[in-house]
């Protein structure tokens, strides 16, 4: 189990800084347009492609964590991914977050560590 624990905050870390880095690529693209200027200004992007590999690379592991595992135990650990996120724009977004935030942060950890008995 203590293996699963470590591969779920891995996984859901490599979610939250995919959020973070496809959210400092959006601030720092054009709005949206159907337009090739778009779309190269996408794809020539290195924070919208290090949010691609991040999310690739949290996918792979998934994939890894519900053949090797039971989905009833590893899919709820996947919500650690939302107490991480919020500590992230904490930190890279200068966020605010209130104190009924953060108790539904704990109540989501608190959960994770009754599933992961």
């Amino acid at each position: 189990m203590l293996r699963l624990i470590i591969l779920a905050i891995v996984q859901s870390t490599l979610l939250a800084f995919g959020q973070v880095f496809l959210k400092i690529a959006l601030q720092r693209m054009e709005p949206f347009a159907w337009s090739a200027h778009f779309f190269k200004s996408a794809l020539t992007n290195w924070t919208f492609a290090l949010s691609g590999l991040s999310f690739a690379s949290a996918s792979i592991l998934w994939m890894y964590m519900i053949k090797h595992f039971p989905l009833s135990v590893a899919y709820p650990l996947g919500s650690l991914s939302y107490a991480i996120c919020l500590v992230t724009a904490v930190i890279f977004f200068h966020e605010t977050v209130d104190y009924t935030k953060w108790i539904g942060v704990f109540l989501i950890m608190a959960g994770c560590a009754i599933i992961a008995r």
